[in-house]
This record gives C-alpha cells, sequence and structure tokens, in this order.
C-alpha cells in the first residue's frame, strides 16, 4: 500500500507542474501587449536598442502625436458607432432567431438552421466579392449602413448556434409560467429567456465586439472614403515606404486595443460563467431564480 503522504506529494507536484505550464502561457499571451505598452514611451531611435519593458525616459507625447498624426478622432469614433450597432444588432436578431428555432414549429426550420450552421464553414475572405457586387447594386458600398450590414451578417451564424444551444436547455416550466401571468412569446423571449441567458450574451458581445472593432479588410474593400474608415485602417498613416514610425505605431496600437479590454474585463465575470459553467449547474440556476 501506498502511504497517504506519496499521494498528497503527487497532488503537490502536480498542481505545480499545472501552474509552472498556466504561468508560462500567461507570460508568452502577455509579453507583446507589454511591450507594445513599453514601446509607446519610446522614441524612435532607442525602441529596438532597449528592450527592457520598463523605458529609462517616459515620452507620454507619443499619444498625443498619434492621435493627432493618425487623425484618430474621427476614425475612434466611427468603430465605436460600428462596434455597437453591430453588437445591438447581432444580439437582437440572433436572440430572436435562436429562440424561435428552440422554441417554435414551422416548415423548413431544420432546413433554415442548417443553412446557418454552412455559413459558419465558410471563411470570411470567401464571401468578399459576393458582398463587394451586392452592395453596389443596392448602393450601400462606401456607405456604414452597408458595412455594418455585412459585419451583422458576419457574426449572426455563430451567435445564432450559441443562443440556440442554450434555449434548447431552458425549462419550459418558466415558459408555462410566464405565459399563465399572460406573456406572449415575445414577451416570454423579453422578460425570461434574454435575462437568463446573459452569460451566453456576454460572450456574444464579447466575440463580435472583438471581430467589428479589429476588422480591417473588409472596410479597406467597401469604404472608398476616409471619413467612413474605422480605426484600424487609421493605423495605416504610421507605416510609410520606407520609415515606420514605430513609438507612435504603438501608441496607436494600445489606444486601439485600450477601449476592447475594457469591454472584456467589465463583462469577464459572465463570459467565464458562460463558458464554465456545466449544464447541470445552469439548470440549477434557472431553478432557483
Amino acid at each position: 500500500m501506498k502511504s497517504e503522504l506519496y499521494y498528497k506529494s503527487k497532488k503537490i507536484t502536480l498542481n505545480i507542474l499545472i501552474h509552472l505550464f498556466l504561468i508560462s502561457v500567461a507570460i508568452t499571451c502577455l509579453y507583446p501587449l507589454l511591450w507594445m505598452i513599453s514601446s509607446s514611451f519610446k522614441t524612435q531611435d532607442i525602441i529596438f536598442s532597449d528592450i527592457s519593458l520598463i523605458p529609462r525616459h517616459f515620452h507620454f507625447e507619443n499619444y498625443i502625436n498619434a492621435w493627432r498624426e493618425g487623425g484618430f478622432g474621427r476614425n475612434f469614433l466611427n468603430s465605436i458607432i460600428y462596434t455597437a450597432s453591430v453588437v445591438f444588432g447581432i444580439v437582437i436578431i440572433s436572440s430572436l432567431a435562436a429562440y424561435a428555432f428552440a422554441r417554435l414549429r414551422f416548415p423548413g426550420r431544420n432546413l433554415l438552421f442548417i443553412m446557418f450552421m454552412a455559413a459558419m464553414m465558410i471563411p470570411i475572405p470567401g464571401s468578399f466579392v459576393a458582398l463587394y457586387v451586392l452592395l453596389n447594386k443596392l448602393h450601400l458600398r462606401n456607405t456604414p449602413i452597408g458595412y455594418i450590414l455585412c459585419m451583422i451578417n458576419v457574426g449572426l451564424s455563430t451567435s445564432i448556434f450559441l443562443l440556440k444551444t442554450f434555449f434548447d436547455k431552458l425549462p419550459k416550466e418558466l415558459e408555462d409560467a410566464a405565459r399563465i401571468d399572460g406573456c406572449s412569446k415575445l414577451g416570454i423571449w423579453w422578460h425570461v429567456a434574454l435575462p437568463l441567458a446573459k452569460p451566453v450574451l456576454a460572450v456574444v458581445v464579447v466575440f463580435n465586439a472583438l471581430s467589428v472593432w479589429n476588422e480591417y479588410i473588409l472596410a479597406l474593400i467597401i469604404f472608398d472614403s476616409r471619413k467612413f474608415m474605422p480605426l484600424q485602417v487609421a493605423l495605416k498613416t504610421f507605416q510609410g515606404e520606407f520609415v515606420t514610425n514605430y513609438p507612435l505605431l504603438m501608441a496607436g496600437l494600445t489606444i486601439t486595443a485600450l477601449p476592447i479590454i475594457l469591454v472584456y474585463l467589465f463583462m469577464q465575470k459572465y463570459i467565464v460563467n458562460g463558458v464554465t459553467s456545466g449544464s447541470g449547474i445552469r439548470m440549477k440556476k434557472l431553478f432557483n431564480v
């Protein structure tokens, strides 16, 4: 018989190895972000000669110059408007569609759902030509509404899949109780389904906000006018044909990354709950509501 000390030491050793592995992964992920922030405070002369994460002298004027030279004001506002509009549209449309697929019975329901799922397998660049032609015929190219509609379409399939999976597990007793209280189908969706789906909605919001905020190629295809361009396109200002102003570029990247990091930190508890909660735990929480 192996002693109790053996099992305790084995468990401690295993935990140490797991934590060391996780710490190494975290450092690998965080180091480029820290290097970007550190480089944003340096000058062009020392950015590559001084590889330390703590600069000897902090040049805060890089952020002011990046904001002015990059014309970030208009582009920053554009990205906020695009992200908010697209995420709002995706949440409303995908939650309605997912609830309909999960609860309503209508002809062609399975076929429509399969078509949405099949769209997940098509890479975004594979649809660029079709989107360009369609927007031209609808006279929506080089317009914000055309870009917003395209980005809503990009995020719908995955969002519907996530929300339908959650709605399928909702106890029908909750809907029956709401129906007795006089709720219509839309009332049940609004007052029962959506509040209980907060963890999944948080995942949908963050993933789609990240997708819209970081979009670059589709914006270049749809927009001709710079005044409609999102923030990512403005970063090209610091990359010349022969010389790239890396400190200003790093400052611009830091400004660009900060809003989406704040959104993730704000919704982190909902995301963790939505990803890690098992179906049994989630069902228990639903019955306790």
